[in-house]
């Protein structure tokens, strides 16, 4: 039985989609807690741009060199699998999330060993656990923001793709990738800030001091900026990767799936 689904075509494509679709958004979860200065990473000085009256530098957490390929593999899926096939995945991918930092927090408490955190006082790092826990320990409200955001721009993302579709039909594959991910992009972006820099740090006092609404605007369209530039870019990915899977899937059964997605 279990052979017999893995020569399954459909079967198949859903386990490459979803297992590289799954990991992204876990990977990129954990990345971003570091930022970086991306015009420094370029060798040029930062821009600082006025945006509602703050300056604004590209410096964006790491997350976002992976969460414009998320937002394609939704659109990919999307393609081939439909609403029901994306909202599955993200509230996997989600749950996983979740579960990943629940794991975090319970390695956090746990004692470390004399040999373990001396090792890396040699290497200069005067104490590896205190490391560990700020690293991997990440707020609660960012948690909560980040997940939130998530769910809110994948199912954003479906819809949008889909009503585009329906308009289109089988032409402008840019369109109702691009379109759908550059709008939930910019959702995506404001929600987790909002929550986790806005209202965490009103509800809760140990979050630091809270952000303005203006403050929060401004870094949000800093990081659209990026990601729509991406998004953009990422569009000649889109059309490799449809054409090796309608390679894959042959001609009658791509068609198949493809409106079977859309109903």
């Amino acid at each position: 039985m279990a052979i017999s689904i893995l020569k399954d075509k459909r079967t198949k494509l859903f386990l490459i989609l979803g297992g590289f679709f799954v990991a992204n958004a876990i990977v990129a979860e954990i990345i971003g807690v570091k930022i970086f200065s991306l015009e420094k990473t370029l060798g040029i000085d930062p821009l600082e741009m006025i945006i509602f009256g703050n300056k604004f530098s590209f410096n964006l957490t790491t997350g976002v060199l992976l969460w414009p390929v998320v937002f394609v593999m939704t659109d990919i899926i999307n393609e081939y699998f439909g609403m029901k096939g994306v909202r599955f995945l993200s509230i996997l991918a989600a749950g996983l999330i979740a579960y990943t930092f629940i794991m975090f927090q319970g390695a956090i408490y746990l004692t470390p060993a004399d040999f373990w955190t001396g090792n890396y006082t040699n290497q200069n790092i005067t104490n590896a656990d205190d490391a560990y826990r700020v690293i991997l320990g990440q707020g609660s409200w960012i948690i909560i923001g980040s997940l939130a955001a998530f769910l809110v721009g994948q199912l954003l993302d479906v819809a949008i793709f889909h009503r585009i579709k329906k308009i289109t039909g089988e032409k402008a594959i840019w369109l109702r990738a691009t379109g759908s991910t550059v709008v939930s992009q910019f959702i995506d972006s404001f929600v987790v800030l909002f929550i986790a820099f806005y209202i965490g740090p009103r509800v809760s006092q140990n979050q630091g001091m809270p952000w303005s609404l203006g403050l929060v605007m401004t870094i949000c369209v800093g990081n659209y900026i990026y990601k729509f530039i991406v998004a953009i870019l990422m569009t000649p990915v889109i059309y490799f990767v449809h054409n090796l899977i309608e390679k894959y899937l042959g001609h009658d059964l791509a068609s198949e799936m493809k409106r079977e997605a859309m109903q």
